[in-house]
């Protein structure tokens, strides 16, 4: 699949539209990305919106990956860090379509967030993960994995879950 991959600075509803498009294709798929079925697009459309001002203000980088029918893909780092952290970035929310998984969508979200980090003065990036689909890419590419904690969260439908966590040092 071809796609490119943007950062935006300003969310506009259309950008609002396709990310809450993104996000609800994950939930319903069962991804642990930090909400509960059942969930509707409505909340999808929330959550994006909420988060605009932390995008516009430089808080967050967003990124997105879109191919010739809109955004398939997402991720952002969570810049604003404590004082004593200010060459750390968090990396989430990495979501890609189920339509558009296992096609180099994420290989190209998770360059352009190291790229973008780098570029922003960042040297060290953390992540967590309840897929093990995810953890495989990571690896893949060069994130060095931490360890497990059991029963972190919440599947969407139910069930405990655990999650790895991973970091990257940009040199």
């Amino acid at each position: 699949m071809s796609c490119r991959v943007r950062r935006i600075h300003t969310l506009t509803d259309a950008d609002i539209e396709g990310l809450a498009a993104v996000l609800f294709d994950c939930v319903e798929g069962g991804a642990s990305v930090g909400f509960m079925q059942p969930y509707t697009l409505g909340q999808a459309l929330g959550w994006w919106r909420g988060l605009a001002a932390d995008v516009e203000s430089g808080r967050r980088a967003l990124l997105v990956a879109e191919d010739e029918h809109g955004i398939v893909g997402t991720v952002h780092l969570v810049l604003a860090m404590p004082d004593n952290q200010p060459h750390r970035a968090d990396l989430c929310k990495m979501l890609v379509m189920r339509r558009a998984r296992k096609q180099g969508v994420g290989a190209a979200l998770m360059d352009a967030a190291e790229r973008e980090a780098r570029s922003l003065g960042k040297t060290l990036l953390v992540l967590d993960t309840a897929s093990a689909e995810a953890e495989r890419l990571y690896a893949r590419m060069g994130w060095t994995r931490l360890g497990v904690v059991p029963g972190f969260a919440l599947l969407p439908e139910g069930g405990l879950c655990d999650t790895t966590y991973f970091y990257r040092e940009l040199v």
